[in-house]
């Protein structure tokens, strides 16, 4: 059966589209990326195995994409925390740092050019509006202005710091000999060393910026978001921080014909893709399926007393509208129906799929029959005297002067037909034949009625004062 496709099906496919290229844009030339696509082959796998009854390999692969899961998270949880914290709206309202680092691009851009016109090497890293607290690592705390001296002092061939980046954050050096992640992409150069590898896997991963000086070759480079730009002069430098950074300098305008089909490719496998797994979802849409759901009341007064509904459940077709529903095996619903306008006698209360909650990916079509009927008595509430039962022969020359009930009285409640009638509460039995002169005996309290509550929970008492009888 073809699916029927909705409006809502529409977004659903293309949203999900937006979301994986944001990803996919993200993680691009990264491990994660590839995890990734691994990631979807298996799903892509697990479906088509699923589609065609493989109940041993589906089975395998449920139970590994469990695994694979939790692997993950632990594995790329860096990825996965710098992925949620983009997707935060917040981000830019509780980032309010002030942009003081960017007057000094002046003396920054001419020192860097300086140091590598002598071979110095160098890895600078401008913090964006993203936290790279788990991006570098190590690091020897410094927090100081950055000046001219400073910046050679710590990239000076043979200093303790020069072997690793420093980090500028808020206008100040805040840390030196940070480690930052390598990447992995396989396009980079081979010319390019463990310093660009550095600067590539930073910018892949954050919106920091970048810049790297060759101890070999003496050119200044720029990385953001996965690229290298080369600066051939202080002034391109200038610009390109301030516009990076400051984001005063008026950003070139692209059309929704270029944001629209830039990267046309990826585009279009992942919407294909994203197709291609709403169709095995939906595959089985229009299945029907018949369950029984039993009736829970709920609301009833507290001056009311329930005897009897009829009928005590419902039958429920269910059409499903996605295959990873759960089969009719595993479900479990309950009618729900509201019972605060129920008064003493005969009752009619409506059910509809208003009182059944459905998994996700199904829809209700019927509920028979749509109505109940509820039978209730006003609830009473009495006091009764307690008697205690006793079964069997007395002990030989003994005889029961007095039996005590302690308490000698209880509390029932229950409908009021059944509680007038009732005169008083009696013991669970009472072996007669085995009973000992001043023992007492905790015993339970037999319920008259099924409708009726004995209002006490803990067992009755039961003294037994004997005397031996009178020889004649």
């Amino acid at each position: 059966m073809i699916p029927t496709i909705r409006i809502q099906d529409v977004a659903d496919i293309l949203i999900m589209t937006a979301i994986l290229y944001q990803m996919y844009s993200w993680f691009r030339g990264t491990r994660a990326i590839q995890v990734l696509l691994g990631l979807g082959v298996v799903t892509l796998i697990y479906f088509a195995t699923r589609f065609l009854d493989l109940y041993m390999t589906s089975w395998v692969l449920q139970e590994l994409g469990t695994v694979l899961i939790i692997l993950i998270i632990v594995v790329f949880q860096t990825e996965i925390r710098q992925a949620l914290y983009r997707f935060s709206l917040l981000r830019h309202i509780l980032d309010s740092r002030e942009k003081t680092q960017h007057s000094q691009f002046q003396d920054i851009a001419e020192t860097l050019f300086r140091m590598a016109a002598n071979r110095t090497g160098a890895l600078i890293v401008f913090q964006g509006n993203e936290s790279l607290q788990d991006l570098m690592t190590n690091g020897v705390i410094i927090d100081s202005e950055i000046s001219p001296q400073m910046l050679e002092s710590i990239f000076y061939n043979g200093a303790p710091l020069h072997d690793g980046a420093a980090l500028v954050n808020n206008g100040r050096i805040e840390k030196a000999a940070c480690h930052l992640p390598l990447s992995v992409n396989p396009d980079v150069p081979q010319h390019m060393g463990t310093r660009h590898r550095a600067a590539l896997g930073l910018s892949e991963r954050s919106d920091a910026v970048i810049v790297t000086i060759s101890e070999e070759r003496g050119d200044i480079s720029l990385v953001t978001a996965g690229s290298i730009q080369r600066m051939n002069n202080p002034t391109d430098l200038i610009l390109a921080l301030d516009t990076l950074l400051r984001g005063e300098t008026e950003k070139p305008r692209i059309t929704k014909r270029q944001r629209y089909f830039s990267n046309l490719l990826p585009k279009v496998s992942l919407l294909l893709a994203v197709c291609v797994f709403w169709g095995l979802i939906t595959t089985r849409q229009g299945q029907i399926t018949t369950v029984t759901a039993p009736v829970r009341l709920h609301g009833v007064p507290d001056d009311i007393v329930l005897l009897r509904t009829l009928p005590e459940d419902v039958t429920v077709q269910i059409k499903s509208m996605s295959s990873l529903a759960p089969p009719p095996s595993k479900l479990d619903l309950t009618a729900e129906v509201d019972a605060s306008n129920i008064t003493e006698g005969t009752t009619s209360l409506r059910v509809n799929h208003a009182n059944i909650t459905t998994p996700s990916g199904m829809i209700i079509t019927t509920v028979s029959p749509s109505s109940i009927r509820v039978s209730a008595e006003n609830k009473l509430r009495k006091n009764v005297p307690v008697k205690a039962t006793l079964k069997g022969r007395l002990p030989t020359g003994v005889t029961f002067s007095n039996v005590s009930c302690e308490p000698s009285s209880v509390n029932i409640e229950g409908p009021a037909s059944q509680i007038s009638q009732i005169t008083f509460v009696a013991t669970e039995d009472i072996d007669a034949s085995q009973l000992k002169l001043g023992e007492e005996y905790l015993k339970n309290l037999r319920v008259p009625e099924r409708q009726v509550s004995i209002l006490r929970d803990s067992p009755i008492t039961v003294k037994l004062k004997a005397r031996e009888r009178r020889k004649r």
